[in-house]
């Protein structure tokens, strides 16, 4: 290979460095954090650098060992690389980013109480069905939220199925149930998901009712910004599709 070739192909190297990561800082902060905190903590499960034993929800350990960093990684660890893993990842990344770019849209902090009120809630729900990785159902939670949010988007399953978004949490349960896994954890998003669809939407708009979940004011000074990036491009939440499973469209579209 020749000088000149070298220098083409480190060039070519570098444009696709740029590109990917063009395109990785294109990605909100909240739904870019927790995805590659994800991917990150399997890669080092598949790695060997560190085991699930190190991750897993274990109240006694928590309280007694004071190893307080399990209330977080039993929230990034999806089981070993497979079919589940990508599932999980596709749904995760879709529907957080989607909430996002959507719903949350220059309300950072507003997302990132979300996380932190499914978080707990999901916790202490979870200690009492013995759960010890929550991930899954949080997804479930996220999916949850944008489908209550997104009643009249037209879904598509596996090429099979047909139903508006709100059914989803419900299909995502029921192929659960046919692949052998518990639905204990898609019930338990499900809840969680639906506490605070209640509570941020539902109630403050009945006769009586009120805002129960207010955003901290330090959330506020730490994660939004003043002003909106302008050459923002945001995936567009009307369109949760792009893969045989979850694409739709809004009715009358």
């Amino acid at each position: 290979m020749t000088c000149q070739e070298s220098a083409g192909s480190a060039d070519l190297s570098k444009m696709a460095y740029q590109t990917v990561q063009q395109e990785y800082l294109q990605i909100p902060i909240v739904t870019r954090a927790y995805t590659t905190a994800c991917v990150l903590t399997t890669a080092a499960v598949q790695l060997e650098l560190i085991t699930p034993f190190q991750l897993y929800f274990n109240p006694d350990l928590i309280l007694k060992n004071y190893q307080v960093w399990r209330l977080i990684t039993n929230f990034l660890f999806f089981g070993p690389v497979g079919f589940n893993f990508l599932f999980n990842m596709i749904f995760l990344y879709r529907y957080c980013r989607m909430l996002e770019e959507g719903s949350f849209r220059g309300r950072t902090a507003d997302f990132v109480f979300m996380f932190l009120f499914g978080g707990v809630l999901m916790t202490i729900f979870g200690t009492f069905v013995s759960l010890v990785f929550l991930g899954q159902a949080f997804t479930i939670m996220l999916v949850y939220v944008w489908s209550r949010r997104n009643p009249n988007v037209r879904m598509n399953f596996f090429g099979l199925l047909n139903f508006q978004a709100p059914f989803l949490p419900w299909v995502l349960m029921g192929f659960s149930l046919l692949l052998g896994n518990s639905i204990i954890v898609d019930l338990l998003g499900i809840a969680v998901g639906h506490v605070y669809y209640f509570l941020e939407d539902v109630f403050p708009n009945q006769l009586g009712g009120g805002r129960w979940l207010r955003t901290p004011t330090i959330l506020k000074m730490l994660f939004d910004t003043p002003e909106e990036d302008a050459n923002y491009n945001p995936l567009p939440e009307e369109r949760p599709g792009g893969f045989a499973w979850g694409e739709g469209q809004r009715l009358g579209g």
